[in-house]
């Protein structure tokens, strides 16, 4: 599977699977090797966004939208501080990026963070291959380029399933993001992204976030109006911590908010599980429908697992969304406690912006459970703005 680029490297690069599918192409970015899970991303803007979402940490992104660097890249459009994807692949790098507001292209970011890449290769191809058998392991390599060491380095790579990686990307300590007229909004980081809180802000919070793995009652010692659980990377499952952190926050009668990893932890701790997909969602265009109003939303996703319908009881919870594509659950209302969860991202960046009216839904519920005025900012429609 090879396609002709024109990155400004010739140099050689190869994208083994663990299946023994081979794709050649050049190198982008750093030299060396990595590997991963491989998944793919059907998103057409918001690539350095998609490489600095804590939730694709040890993954390996490969995106379907053809000219991949058009924009460069800028300090604007971080998701976090530093590049979280373990690998980058595109079919063409062009030469050239034609925006005014980049601070460098796209190659010097990712060499300048030691990301390795490959382009030049059918990633549309890649991805029928991919959505056929199923999410698998590869390697991109520029240096060692023998087919057969490759495959069993892509082999012998970590499985995503039952891996706690949460703690690679949550923060080292507490900190106050913003100080405001609202509600105080405690948030456990599991790999929380920056849009997340900049979605807060802009509604007058004032926001602490704390480590996944911070005492609860660190946290209440804050005196919180309400809780946030983030995103973040890796199997929910294994979690087991951060499921007995979610149910003791249940018994506090705080108003609860999680959002991906977050909802799924969510649920687990009040008995619903959540399974591994067959390759997940990822990209920016799909349609979600709230049952509540019939609108349909389209959303920005990212996830490997998802909630099993199965076993929500009408007694725990229920649900408030659900992906038209493939009828995945999407959201959850909870019955014994003051809590709302998402499977996808309504703080979307670069957007689309269908769903910022959850973080006003969830200001509703802290006013009412908190019996707290909210300011303005807090049920104004926010803007996509830093």
């Amino acid at each position: 599977m090879t396609h002709a680029s024109s990155s400004p490297t010739r140099d050689p690069a190869k994208l083994v699977l663990s299946d023994g599918t081979v794709a050649r192409g050049v190198a982008l970015g750093q030299r060396g090797l990595t590997g991963g899970e491989l998944c793919f991303n059907t998103s057409m803007t918001g690539y350095q966004e998609i490489m600095t979402d804590p939730s694709y940490y040890g993954q390996l992104m490969m995106m379907t939208q053809p000219h991949i660097g058009n924009y460069g890249a800028s300090a604007e459009d971080m998701e976090a501080d530093t590049p979280m994807v373990a690998g980058f692949i595109v079919r063409d790098y062009p030469r050239r990026h034609a925006n005014t507001q980049a601070d460098e292209t796209l190659e010097a970011f990712m060499r300048r963070h030691g990301l390795v890449g490959i382009a030049g290769v059918d990633t549309r191809a890649l991805v029928r291959h991919v959505r056929d058998k199923g999410v698998m392991n590869a390697v991109i390599s520029s240096e060692d380029l023998e087919e057969e060491t490759l495959l069993q380095k892509a082999r012998d790579w970590p499985s995503m399933a039952g891996r706690k990686l949460a703690s690679e990307v949550s923060t080292d300590g507490p900190y106050t993001f913003c100080e405001g007229p609202g509600p105080r909004i405690a948030v456990y980081d599991f790999g929380v992204k920056q849009n997340i809180l900049r979605s807060f802000r802009r509604r007058g919070c004032t926001v602490r976030v704390v480590p996944g793995d911070t005492d609860l009652s660190e946290v209440r010692a804050w005196d919180p109006d309400g809780l946030f659980f983030s995103n973040g990377p890796g199997d929910p499952r294994p979690m087991s911590d951060a499921i007995e952190t979610v149910g003791e926050a249940i018994d506090t009668g705080l108003p609860i908010f999680g959002i991906c990893l977050g909802h799924q932890l969510m649920s687990l701790a009040e008995g619903i599980e959540v399974y591994k997909m067959h390759v997940g969602h990822r990209g920016a265009n799909h349609p979600v429908k709230n049952l509540d109003t019939g609108q349909v939303e389209v959303t920005t996703q990212n996830h490997g697992f998802a909630v099993d319908p199965e076993s929500i009881v009408p007694e725990t919870a229920r649900v408030t969304h659900v992906n038209l594509n493939d009828d995945t659950i999407e959201g959850l209302e909870f019955k014994s406690f003051a809590g709302m969860s998402l499977q996808y991202h309504p703080e979307a960046s670069p957007g689309p912006h269908d769903s910022h009216y959850h973080f006003n839904r969830f200001m509703e519920l802290v006013a009412e459970e908190r019996d707290v005025t909210l300011p303005a900012a807090a049920t104004e429609p926010a803007v996509a703005t830093a």
